[in-house]
């Protein structure tokens, strides 16, 4: 059969990632007997690539591979669905090893382990955070020669607003890919984990983004998928205090209060807000940070209804020193940020005291710093 062959136009800012979507749509996944041929517009060479030459089904570089993927914060205030940071220490492990009692091409999921609800985790790797990641890196790489049985361990609770679904998701990635020798780039591998998450609580990509790329993370278009990595000064001191109530909030749940309309009054003030937080973070400016991260008027005040002394505790916060506070996620954790650790120390003790004395609740707090590195091989 002749090949097909497709012209794309490419200016110098388009990037190969976002080329490889466009390819996707129009091509579809399995249409293995084509030709690509990039033109650029600076260039007067053409590059020639074939989906028939990539490698198929690589062979494994090691047995086993143990990955790190960490916490994430979603939404940081006003950016819902589309901003992110992973913070540093808190997380889930993966271990992935050749099977041979697997069936070639598949994967399994032999243990669960972890403190908090992973009794409520499935070991079928249909429906788990993990195994559908980890599916869809051995899709992608298109393994047929081998099997592989995945050991998660969970850091992270459930429903905790940190990124509990995405930490694991992302540590099977890059576990599953450092099998073969890490061929997959980050951005492939951020897609293989927004299937999970289209799976298990819908299609965003604020928590898996930053979960493999590290640091803080903006979500540009989701069709096509693009975003870009927010570079944050390495002088400037950032601590996020993190405190979670003994309190479950599901994502689903979380994201079934939210309105289906908003006002442009609304629209505007989280748009420039949502601007200003992605302009602070390349600054390194901690006050609009802070600030920008405290003035959700959409999402944030239907979700803090649901969450016991939230309100109360976001108060706290702010009233102890911090530069800004609200939900992390789909809560219930609370996120606030300051500058240094004696501050973070009061600002943790006063969330902590307001969700049992507003609500009732008991809760553990974490001062930490940002995660510029994301999901790895450890």
């Amino acid at each position: 059969m002749a090949a097909a062959i497709t012209f794309h136009p490419i200016s110098s800012s388009t990037s190969a990632f976002s080329l490889r979507q466009k390819l996707r749509r129009d091509h579809g996944k399995n249409r293995s007997n084509s030709i690509i041929v990039c033109i650029s517009e600076q260039a007067t060479s053409v590059g020639f690539t074939s989906i028939k030459t990539q490698t198929l089904d690589p062979k494994p570089v090691t047995n086993t591979v143990r990955s790190f993927a960490p916490a994430t914060v979603a939404n940081l205030g006003p950016g819902f669905d589309f901003l992110g940071c992973a913070v540093d220490g808190l997380g889930d492990y993966v271990t992935v090893t050749i099977d041979p009692s697997v069936k070639p091409g598949t994967l399994s999921i032999s243990s669960i382990t972890g403190d908090v609800g992973v009794s409520k985790l499935t070991n079928n790797p249909l429906w788990n955070c993990a195994g559908i990641a980890g599916i869809e890196v051995m899709k992608m790489l298109k393994i047929r020669s081998v099997g592989l049985s995945l050991e998660l361990s969970k850091g992270l609770p459930l429903g905790s607003g940190l990124g509990s679904s995405a930490a694991s998701a992302a540590a099977a990635a890059v576990a599953v890919n450092g099998i073969f020798g890490s061929p997959l780039k980050k951005e492939d591998l951020v897609l293989a984990c927004l299937e999970s998450e289209a799976k298990v609580s819908g299609y965003h990509a604020d928590n898996v983004g930053p979960a493999i790329m590290g640091g803080f993370v903006l979500i540009r278009s989701y069709d096509p998928f693009q975003m870009m990595k927010l570079s944050f000064p390495q002088q400037t001191d950032l601590l996020f205090v993190l405190v979670s109530p003994d309190f479950e909030a599901p994502t689903k749940k979380m994201r079934a209060v939210l309105p289906a309309e908003v006002s442009m009054k609304n629209h505007i003030h989280n748009s420039s807000q949502a601007s200003a937080m992605v302009a602070a973070v390349m600054m390194g400016d901690l006050k609009i940070i802070g600030s920008a991260l405290s003035s959700d008027v959409i999402v944030e005040p239907k979700r803090a209804a649901l969450i016991p002394g939230m309100a109360g505790a976001k108060r706290a916060a702010l009233d102890s020193g911090a530069y800004g506070c609200t939900i992390s996620g789909a809560g219930p954790t609370a996120v606030a940020i300051v500058g240094d650790a004696e501050t973070g120390k009061k600002v943790a003790d006063a969330i902590v005291k307001a969700f049992w004395e507003e609500g009732r609740l008991k809760s553990t707090a974490t001062i930490t710093e940002l995660d510029r590195v994301g999901a790895r091989v450890v």
